[in-house]
């Protein structure tokens, strides 16, 4: 391991994170939608069965359609999304699969299946079953899909912030101590958190958009006014929980992925009572100088805003890029913080005893005694924690490309508030003014269904760009992670799922379009 894998050719690894990162982007288009109609049929079926009116049944009966028909699709560029983690990325499932492989196993054998079983009662089972057994599976199909979730999350979690876990030298794998420490990770229960009440805010657009699509066509009325009513109360509430789950996500990013938030920033030196940007003139096509810059020209920010995200304290000192990559500042767990270069040199130590160890415990070694074993282990385990920086050469791969992560974050977070505003007018119109005749707010629904998935992909833009070179932070770069396959046939294969996951997005929406026009009595 030690010696082969930096022997990858460059563009192999380039076309395996290109491949990854199209694949990724295409199934979150599908999922959020999931998660939210989830929760929109669920509120309607409800409905039904307090009221017994057939309308309700029949407007819940329209809204799983459409969610039946964006369920299947997901699922099929998911089954991919995880088979890429053998063909592409075989040394990162050989050094962490013990561990990543739980959570992705648990989804597969208890969520999905539980999805898989509710959601053929709730799709048939309308005059088979009691209405509350129906209600109930409808409720469990979305529950399932939301475990689902909690399960990829926990186990893309671990990646940001490797725990619970020991590297065995003999198995040249990392072998999980503690379950719960894995699955309960509070930067997991961040990110689910946040990740869902993100993919709510995508459903309850959705909603008030088609509700707002058959007022335009003057179709569906009172179809349209209960749908929009629910989509923008559900909206609202999710946008709230949304700011909030991502303040403590960024919190618990400054805690333990620093580089990240710093890059989000554009903070090239950090310092006490640091301000939050609002916006900045960070060039978008080049990495910025950061060595040499002061702060972004142009830059608008909130007073103390970043010190206090970061730490609590207006007060508080977050670190720029340039003060991680020099160290000697205290982090959040009252640590010194090292410099790159002691942290390249421990990693590199760690990379050799590894190979020593190897070398030392294999069979036909009888000239090496007990003792010298244990010091090499020792020692390899002391500098365990930075392995992953044996493999790096120079301060510039550990910084991430600063203009995707810090635009990607500001889109983000202004269409969040921007979605909170939408459903308090849509609130306020639907309930106090005829929003039948609101044309105006009809057009705005309809341009905010794809700004709710630009936000969304902003998201997960920032968590990943920002996460880079690491596959496993500090522990595993991106260039010792994947397979040893040659570019040519991974670039095929990116272009070959591009042309597939193209269609399969435009025969959903071809025929989602073609559901939505017939409406719920056909």
């Amino acid at each position: 391991m030690t010696d082969i894998l930096l022997n990858i050719d460059a563009s192999s690894v380039d076309w395996s994170r290109a491949q990854f990162a199209l694949t990724a982007i295409y199934h979150w288009l599908f999922v959020p939608l999931t998660l939210g109609l989830a929760v929109i049929m669920g509120i309607m079926e409800t409905c039904y069965y307090r009221t017994r009116k057939r309308f309700w049944k029949d407007t819940a009966r329209f809204w799983q359609k459409l969610f039946g028909i964006n369920f299947a699709m997901g699922v099929a560029t998911g089954i991919i999304l995880e088979f890429e983690f053998g063909t592409n990325w075989s040394n990162y499932s050989w050094f962490v699969g013990d561990i990543f492989g739980a959570p992705l196993a648990i989804e597969g054998i208890v969520a999905f299946f539980m999805e898989a079983t509710f959601v053929s009662v709730m799709f048939f089972g309308w005059r088979k079953v009691s209405p509350g057994f129906h209600l109930a599976s409808t409720w469990l199909t979305g529950l399932g899909a939301t475990i689902s979730a909690w399960w990829i999350l926990v186990a893309n979690a671990w990646m940001q912030y490797p725990v619970g876990c020991e590297f065995n030298p003999d198995t040249m794998r990392n072998e999980m101590l503690s379950f719960a420490d894995v699955a309960l990770s509070p930067f997991a229960i961040d990110k689910f958190c946040h990740t869902v009440t993100s993919a709510w805010i995508i459903g309850a657009v959705f909603t008030v958009a088609v509700g707002c699509y058959y007022l335009l066509k003057k179709r569906e009325e009172k179809l349209a006014v209960e749908s929009i009513k629910i989509g923008a109360a559900f909206g609202l509430f999710a946008s709230l929980l949304a700011a909030g789950t991502g303040d403590g996500s960024a919190y618990r990013v400054a805690s333990v992925q620093p580089m990240k938030l710093a890059a989000m920033e554009a903070l090239y030196n950090g310092g006490t009572d640091v301000g939050l940007t609002a916006v900045a003139w960070v060039n978008p096509f080049s990495q910025p100088d950061y060595s040499n810059e002061g702060e972004p020209p142009l830059r608008i920010g909130i007073p103390n805003g970043l010190s206090f995200l970061a730490t609590r304290d207006a007060h508080g000192y977050v670190p720029g890029i340039n003060d991680i990559i020099k160290g000697g500042y205290r982090k959040p767990d009252g640590t010194m913080a090292l410099s790159l270069d002691e942290k390249i040199s421990r990693g590199s130590r760690a990379v050799n005893d590894l190979a020593t160890y190897r070398s030392m415990k294999s069979r036909d070694r009888k000239d090496v005694s007990e003792d010298s074993v244990a010091v090499v282990l020792n020692r390899l385990k002391a500098n365990m924690p930075y392995f992953g920086y044996g493999y790096v050469s120079d301060a510039e791969q550990t910084v991430p490309y600063i203009p995707v992560c810090f635009w990607a974050f500001r889109a983000m977070v202004g269409l969040g508030v921007l979605f909170i505003l939408f459903f308090a007018v849509v609130l306020f119109m639907v309930y106090r003014k005829d929003i039948s005749n609101a044309k105006w707010l009809h057009v705005a629904a309809l341009v905010m269904l794809p700004l709710g998935y630009i936000a969304s992909e902003s998201g997960w833009i920032v968590a990943e760009f920002g996460r880079q070179p690491w596959t496993i932070q500090d522990m595993l770069p991106t260039w010792v992670a994947v397979s040893d396959i040659g570019s040519g046939s991974v670039m095929l294969t990116f272009f070959i799922f591009l042309v597939l996951f193209t269609m399969l997005l435009a025969a959903e929406i071809t025929i989602l379009c073609k559901a939505i026009k017939k409406g719920p009595k056909a």
